[in-house]
């Protein structure tokens, strides 16, 4: 199996379901975690997943990237199995992750964090260079010289996401990216996922805030005590709140 990314005709082919996870079980030491989770996720979509604190979410995110590997099932990236492959070529197939907590290296300053994540630019329309993550978020090239640890919350999720472009995803994983954050910079953030679905980026959003995620999301998957409760249209949970209601609590957002 390749592991330096999808070649120029491969991308040209593809076919549109982007991910694929299949009956994955999930384990940390012995605590059973993932029970047998099954979604799929279309080229170019935004999949929203769901679940309360405990529920699995992160386990199934860690699961994706190779830190957490599946016991049982299987994960396929536009139809390749990727399950089972070690972190850093599950990265150079085209899997980027915006990690929960954001995780930038506090040491090095912006532009040291975005050029050390950078990979080699994939076959494919428009690649994520340093300007174009710059045009994106214009603040981090006023701050390229300043020490990412000296930024603000915001700022610092904004370089975590510039920091996951530069490797040029082909799907982009983002766990929990308002976790902290006021609610004028929650909204700066959902804008930026916006323009990213916009413009055809493949994403997975973990988020606690339901009203944000389904707001973006083309899809949804609820997770309940490791098992896939829900999977289907965002636009049905949004139209039934009872659904959020019983498996999440309160749909946030709405009185």
């Amino acid at each position: 199996m390749r592991s330096s990314g999808i070649n120029a005709r491969a991308w040209c082919t593809l076919a549109n379901e982007a991910l694929r996870l299949d009956g994955v079980h999930s384990y940390y030491g012995d605590s059973h975690v993932l029970q047998g989770v099954s979604f799929a996720l279309e080229a170019g979509k935004l999949l929203a997943l769901l679940g309360r604190n405990g529920a699995g979410k992160t386990t199934c995110i860690s699961s994706i990237v190779g830190l957490v590997p599946p016991r049982e099932g299987t994960i396929r990236l536009f139809g390749q199995r990727i399950s089972g492959l070690q972190p850093e070529n599950i990265s150079r197939m085209g899997i980027g992750l915006v990690p929960q907590g954001r995780r930038i290296f506090q040491s090095l300053n912006v532009r040291e964090n975005l050029l050390v994540a950078r990979q080699r630019e994939r076959t494919r329309p428009d690649p994520w260079t340093i300007e174009r993550v710059y045009d994106m978020f214009p603040r981090l090239q006023e701050r390229h010289h300043q020490m990412a640890g000296s930024l603000s919350g915001g700022e610092q999720q904004m370089l975590a996401i510039g920091r996951a472009l530069m490797g040029n995803p082909s799907v982009l994983l983002m766990d929990e990216p308002s976790e902290g954050l006021a609610p004028l910079i929650v909204a700066e953030v959902g804008r930026t996922i916006s323009r990213l679905r916009d413009e055809g980026q493949t994403i997975v959003l973990v988020e606690q805030n339901s009203k944000l995620a389904l707001d973006l999301a083309d899809s949804a998957v609820i997770l309940t005590t490791g098992r896939c409760v829900f999977h289907g249209a965002a636009s049905q949970l949004r139209a039934d709140e009872s659904i959020i209601a019983q498996n999440l609590g309160v749909f946030q957002g709405h009185s």
